[in-house]
């Protein structure tokens, strides 16, 4: 499978994510707060090249992919996420700069459960959501127990896998995008090289 094809792969992947988590989302109001970026300032945040690559892909088709490294350069290891717009001091709040292309956790997150050791179902989920929105927090976990339906983290972690087992390990999140922004770029290196050939 093609880099290109493999981008693809994870859009659907995306989509079929969005499907599964649209009615337990609508039931469930556990969305962000509004304006709070404590997850997105936070550079060890786990993601995978993979689930990158759509955004590699689109920074490359606008131009902006080196300019994006030179951000990333800037950051360096301790920095908050690309696509983070900081809007406090301490950055704590802000908002996703490009949300369609957001990695995994951040649209599993609230959307999404794992298994426990006992075999239950948990909420992926942050404190400030569990503070702010208590009763809502406390009802869905009830009903996922019981019978409301929500995306498992480990089925989509597994999917990704499928696709690319090597750029599907997770790491901080800058270094996540930063590889997949290589990646594209020495694709589009050596297939832009072999088009070159042909004429």
């Amino acid at each position: 499978m093609k880099l290109s094809e493999k981008s693809q792969a994870v859009l659907e992947l995306f989509r079929d994510l969005e499907v599964e988590s649209r009615a337990f989302a609508e039931r469930a109001d556990l969305g962000c707060v509004v304006g709070c970026g404590k997850c997105c300032a936070n550079p060890t945040i786990p993601a995978s090249p993979l689930e990158f690559l759509p955004l590699a892909f689109e920074l490359y088709e606008k131009g902006a992919i080196e300019a994006s490294l030179r951000i990333l350069e800037s950051l360096g290891e301790d920095g908050f996420c690309l696509l983070y717009r900081p809007t406090s001091e301490d950055e704590s709040k802000g908002f996703c700069s490009n949300h369609t292309s957001r990695g995994l956790i951040c649209r599993l997150f609230a959307s999404a459960a794992r298994k426990n050791k006992h075999g239950l179902k948990e909420l992926i989920i942050c404190k400030v959501l569990k503070e702010h929105k208590f009763e809502q927090y406390k009802q869905a976990t009830l009903a996922i127990q019981e019978d409301l339906d929500v995306p498992l983290a480990a089925s989509f972690y597994s999917q990704l896998r499928d696709i690319d087992n090597y750029l599907s390990q997770t790491m901080p999140i800058n270094q996540a995008i930063r590889i997949a922004i290589e990646t594209v770029l020495q694709f589009k290196f050596y297939e832009e090289s072999e088009s070159a050939e042909e004429l």
